[in-house]
């Protein structure tokens, strides 16, 4: 992925990070689904944004330390997020929404040819409050067996079998 590239995937056919997660992280405007949310978190992650990944985390789940903990564990971990899949984000109701996704990524000192590329599989719950979407929490699952058809976790659009198999 190059820079302008959104760590995303691109929100609403969205490549570039600029017109994609980059308006929520600055704050010029708000997630409206908490699919599209999700996506931008996962963007923060990808680009060690700590403030916005404190800033839209439910208020009940945030302590005085936590974006100081987020800080050090950017500065401490060698994780490298390589892309996200959105398994299912079934319409929100007003106040409350899920977005179950998988989140590609591996050991940032890794050469590419002996990366051990690991998921995080979670159903993740979003309520909307103070006029926007909020992540309170979510449910850890059992990681997806990809197969040699499915597209690869890489992103570029190829079948696993054909890219990193």
């Amino acid at each position: 992925m190059n820079n302008s590239q959104c760590p995303c995937g691109g929100y609403l056919s969205h490549s570039d990070y600029a017109s994609c997660c980059e308006p929520l992280h600055k704050g010029a405007s708000q997630a409206a689904t908490p699919e599209q949310l999700m996506r931008s978190r996962f963007s923060a992650f990808a680009r060690q944004n700590a403030e916005y990944l404190t800033e839209t985390l439910h208020p009940s789940q945030r302590n005085a330390t936590t974006l100081s903990e987020l800080q050090t564990s950017f500065e401490q971990a060698r994780t490298h997020w390589l892309s996200l899949a959105i398994m299912d984000a079934p319409k929100a109701s007003p106040l409350e929404g899920w977005v179950e996704f998988v989140a590609f990524y591996s050991d940032q000192e890794a050469s590419a040819a002996n990366r051990n590329v690991q998921q995080l599989h979670e159903k993740s719950r979003f309520v909307f409050e103070q006029q926007r979407w909020f992540y309170i929490d979510g449910e850890h699952l059992a990681p997806v067996k990809l197969g040699r058809n499915d597209l690869c976790w890489c992103g570029s659009g190829k079948k696993l079998k054909k890219c990193h198999s």
